[in-house]
């Protein structure tokens, strides 16, 4: 299936978009370490600050006929060094399984090296989650380390994978 990236609008952050930031299936144990909730005051909230400071960027995930599928975030970025996270999430829950975070993923690369002219991308991710270790790396990324016992999940250590991604221009061995 072919996907693309668009510029999140205000629109897009609807009842559909911030319900893919419920965990109400679980599906969002492993989104994020810090255990943040997230409502469309909260959504919308980020969404301005990073369009009004330029140091990070939404994007929606879609079907070439525009069904959205989730989104992809660009940032922070740290301008100095150039260097960003970067985060995907399936949300629409019928497209889990098919492949599309790897290539919502490598789109990302593209986006962040080419528009924003990031060097490195990096994301942390809990050793448990074997399917976003796989998307990342299958969409080039490399491991660079493990946390040991990093992340605290019901009162269990759980190690942080450190994944990392560079951009060609800057890197061209890598």
């Amino acid at each position: 299936m072919d996907i693309r990236l668009r510029p999140v609008t205000l629109a897009d952050i609807d009842e559909e978009y911030v319900g893919w930031y419920t965990n109400d299936d679980g599906h969002l144990d492993y989104f994020t370490g810090s255990g943040r909730t997230f409502d469309r005051a909260t959504l919308v909230q980020d969404f301005e600050l990073g369009r009004e400071t330029g140091r990070w960027f939404y994007y929606v995930i879609e079907t070439a006929d525009g069904e959205r599928i989730g989104t992809l975030k660009i940032g922070p970025i740290d301008t100095r060094n150039r260097t960003a996270d970067l985060v995907a999430l399936i949300g629409n829950r019928k497209f889990l399984g098919q492949g599309l975070a790897t290539k919502a993923i490598a789109l990302g690369n593209e986006l962040a090296f080419e528009q924003h002219d990031i060097r490195r991308l990096q994301s942390g991710i809990f050793a448990t989650n074997i399917p976003a270790i796989k998307a990342y790396t299958r969409a080039g990324w490399v491991v660079e380390a493990t946390f040991k016992g990093y992340y605290l999940r019901d009162g269990e250590p759980v190690d942080r994978v450190c994944v990392a991604c560079f951009n060609p221009k800057y890197f061209p061995d890598a």
